[in-house]
């Protein structure tokens, strides 16, 4: 095999309570990409349609990780890399994840698979570090390994897969507007209150216990965050009436994806789920703002060859 086509979804990161640990694989949203090998030692990016992205290899997140997969694997082929961009950079859907992680799978698949999902994860992050100018895999795990996932440990890559219960169903809406994730960072406060750690984590602990015991309300109960949510809210457009629609339409939890400006609502069941996202077109339609919405069940392969 010499060329390689796959779809590289997107994705939610954070979960509201999950700041940097908690993210989940989305299903209707993602980029295709093509990699090729070539005689021509080397990252090249042949192609982008849809959004731009830069062609240069060493501003590309997709070429970047490519890199340094193949510093520890050397190949002697080069690689040209074809993307077809639909989730916009800035979106909050892990854009920049979607491009790294998919470099990574094209180029381990045309290798021979030396490398599983799981150990793909500390080459796609130098794609996100390029991006977000921090290494962070909520975004990456998910792609890769499909889910739920829970990073623990960077350091180690200790990344665990967690169970989707089978009704759990988000919504998604995404203003069109740019969010960088840089920006996004700059702007959270350094430090916190011990009484709202001991908070923002018993949350994490009891959302992960949630979704092995398909418990549905004590999901709605633990998808809070009081850390990150009351500083970057405020970068959304009505964030509050998005939120307050979602929960009134039987949502049950709402928060921002990864760093905004998209928003997401999980629900019990895809009816909720679509009741859900008309409740929060209906905030933004009278809005001089362009808008996407999705409805998307938890996709639990991530990354797939087509």
């Amino acid at each position: 095999m010499d060329s390689i086509a796959i779809f590289s979804p997107g994705s939610v990161a954070n979960v509201c309570c999950g700041f940097d640990v908690l993210g989940f694989c989305l299903d209707p949203i993602g980029d295709r990409m093509i990699v090729r090998q070539s005689k021509t030692p080397g990252i090249r990016i042949s192609d982008v349609k849809g959004f731009k992205v830069p062609l240069n290899p060493k501003k590309n997140v997709a070429s970047v990780a490519a890199e340094a997969l193949l510093k520890d694997y050397p190949s002697k082929f080069g690689y040209e890399i074809e993307i077809d961009k639909t989730i916009k950079p800035g979106s909050g859907l892990g854009s920049s994840a979607s491009s790294a992680s998919g470099a990574v799978f094209a180029i381990n698949e045309l290798m021979g698979s030396p490398l599983d999902r799981k150990q793909l994860i500390q080459y796609a992050l130098a794609g996100e570090r390029l991006a977000s100018g921090a290494k962070h895999a909520d975004n990456l795990a998910p792609v890769l390994l499909g889910g739920f996932t829970l990073v623990r440990c960077l350091e180690s890559m200790d990344v665990l897969p967690l169970p989707t219960p089978n009704e759990l169903v988000a919504s998604i809406v995404h203003p069109k507007i740019e969010l960088k994730t840089s920006y996004a960072r700059a702007i959270l406060k350094k430090e916190v209150f011990l009484q709202d750690a001991v908070h923002q984590w018993a949350n994490v602990g009891a959302f992960v216990s949630a979704l092995y015991t398909n418990d549905y309300d004590l999901i709605s109960r633990s998808l809070e965050d009081i850390i990150i949510e009351p500083n970057r809210s405020m970068l959304i457009p009505e964030y509050d009436a998005l939120k307050s629609s979602a929960l009134e339409s039987g949502a049950l939890g709402f928060g921002i994806s990864g760093s905004g400006p998209s928003v997401f609502a999980l629900s019990q069941g895809t009816k909720t789920a679509k009741k859900v996202v008309q409740s929060m077109s209906d905030i933004l339609a009278p809005l001089d703002l362009a808008f996407d919405t999705y409805v998307s069940n938890i996709n639990q392969k991530g990354i797939q060859i087509i």
